[in-house]
Formats: C-alpha cells, structure tokens, sequence
C-alpha cells in the first residue's frame, strides 16, 4: 500500500507518495505568501482590470473577481484563498480570492493535508536512513528542474511557459507503441509533480485515428480526474487542462534556484553523521542567501548541535 513519507526540514516540508519503492507524487511546502483554504481578514484597494480588484492581506497582496455588493475601495472584508501566488518568468501570478463568511483560520499544511489524503504518514527524522532518497527523491527533483524524464523507449522534456506547461515526446521504434507508453509516462509525471492549468503533449505524428485515440484513453487510465483534454489531432498534439490551485514543483524549483540549492543544502548538512564540521562550504550566492536568513541557520545548528557557519 503506497504511503506518504514525510519530512520538517528547515525552511521546507517535503513530502512523497511512495508505492512499491516508487515516488507517485512528490510535493515541497515553503512558508510564507497566501496558502490554498486560508480565511484572513483584507482590504480592497484598487480595480485593476474589468471585474477584477486587488486585495491586500497581512499574508501579501491578492485578486477577486467578484466583490460583494456593497463593499467599496477601502472597506474590509473576509477572504478565502482559491488559488495561491505562481511564479512565473518576469512576474508573479497573484493569489486568488474569493469573499467569505466564515471565521478566519490558517489554511493546511503539507502534513495536514497529507494525514487527509486516506494514505498512512510516516515521518522521517535526520538521524535515519533517507527513506526520501531510497523511493528516487533527487531524481524527481532533477526531473522538475531540468525537464528531462526518460520513459523505457524513449524521454520527454517538460518546458513550463506561462501559457502552458509542454511536454515533447522523444524515442525510437514505431510511433503508435512510443505514443501509448509516453502518454502514461507524461500522465504519471503530471502527477508526481503536480502540474496543473493547461499541459500540452507533442505526440510522433501518428497513422490513424485508432493510434491516436489509443494514446489518449492511455492518458484517462493514468490521470486521475478532474481534468479536460482534446482529442490528439492529426499533427499528434493533445491538450489537458486541470484545476492549478498552486505552483507546481517545477515552478517552485525554478522560481528561485538560489534558494532551491541552498535549501538542499541544509538537508544535506542535517542528515551528515556526527561529528559535522561547524564550517560547512558553500558556493558565493548560497552563501550570500543564508546570510540574510540567520534564523535558517541557527536552526541547522539546534538540529546538528554544531555552531554551523557558512564560507564560499
């Protein structure tokens, strides 16, 4: 039976869906900004676009769509977030509000919302074997921050866009078998990363319709709902469209690879067996970025019982 593994690292939670060794869905948590289910107190400051006002929280700015009746520039009102902030090349995306009446409250955290998914959770301390690192944790992460996912047959490369995340199918042999095992490859790697909005899949252009939609039922068997797709059409592009209520963990990765080595590298720090040496290396602009998180560091250094400090 699959079951979630766990982590509180320092500056992230991380946590897997592992089945039979294998990580089914991989997910990093960072604190800060507005988080999905959250209820918190707002003020409405200015219309920005037709139908469309931004709200600003304790927690960071936000977008509503729809204002109550009533409620003017300047007023108060409750929030509930539908959507948290996504990065994005040049500019950040907003979170998204909806009004509410409820009380306000925090929203879940990875742990909570991992003790609500029905899977048993099992968290993992430093000092034990890396359960994380055993189910392939490092090779999911290389897949979400350089793209490239092999499949048996053949590779696809993932490029996230604004407009879409893309996927390219790459391999030998003839195209109706390539075609069915990227679809599920690309359908599983949907999942392990938690892709959402509009994804794209350039399938080898394929024969017939049976081969076209041979490869599409592929992707319904693997993907769970809910979710939207075309047809693959005669030029071998399939689109799926699914609920995106945060960033993927591509974009989280990508959004700040500084602090996405820098992170890694306190894990690294925390899972070294004793003694660990108070001056740890590390390169220029890691070091530079936990200069300006001396909290981060302190700590490492509670965990490792070690004075740790920083040299580039």
């Amino acid at each position: 039976m699959a079951e979630w593994l766990y982590e509180a690292g320092i500056g992230e939670s991380r946590a897997a869906l592992v089945e039979d060794g294998r990580i089914l869905q991989a997910r990093i948590e960072r604190p800060g900004g507005l988080k999905l289910g959250a209820i918190l107190e707002g003020q409405l400051i200015e219309r920005v676009a037709a139908g469309l006002s931004r709200v600003e929280t304790a927690e960071g700015p936000a977008v509503i769509d729809r204002v109550p009746p009533g409620v003017t520039l300047g007023a108060r009102l409750t929030v509930e977030v539908i959507r948290e902030a996504i990065p994005e090349a040049g500019r950040a995306k907003l979170a998204k509000v909806a009004a509410s009446e409820e009380t306000p409250r925090a929203a879940d955290d990875l742990s909570a919302r991992c003790q609500a998914s029905g899977f048993p959770v099992r968290t993992l301390r430093a000092h034990e074997s890396d359960a994380l690192e055993a189910a392939g944790w490092s090779e999911v992460l290389d897949e979400a921050e350089q793209g490239e996912i092999a499949f048996p047959g053949g590779a696809l490369r993932m490029s996230p866009t604004p407009a879409m995340t893309l996927f390219d199918v790459d391999g030998a042999g003839a195209p109706a078998p390539l075609a069915i095992a990227a679809a599920r490859a690309a359908a599983e790697a949907i999942l392990r990363l938690d892709i959402g909005g509009s994804i794209g899949i350039d399938f080898p252009t394929l024969g017939n319709k049976a081969e076209r939609q041979a490869a599409a039922e592929t992707i319904d068997a693997v993907l769970p709902q809910p979710f939207e797709r075309t047809a693959v059409n005669g030029f071998g592009f399939l689109q799926i469209v699914r609920p995106r209520p945060r960033a993927s963990l591509p974009e989280t990765l990508r959004a700040d690879p500084v602090a996405t080595a820098a992170l890694a590298l306190l894990r690294a720090i925390e899972r070294t067996p004793p003694p660990v040496p108070a001056m740890q290396p590390a390169g220029p602009r890691v070091a530079a970025w936990l200069a300006t998180r001396p909290a981060l560091v302190a700590e490492l250094s509670r965990r490792t019982g070690v004075p740790i400090s920083f040299t580039s």
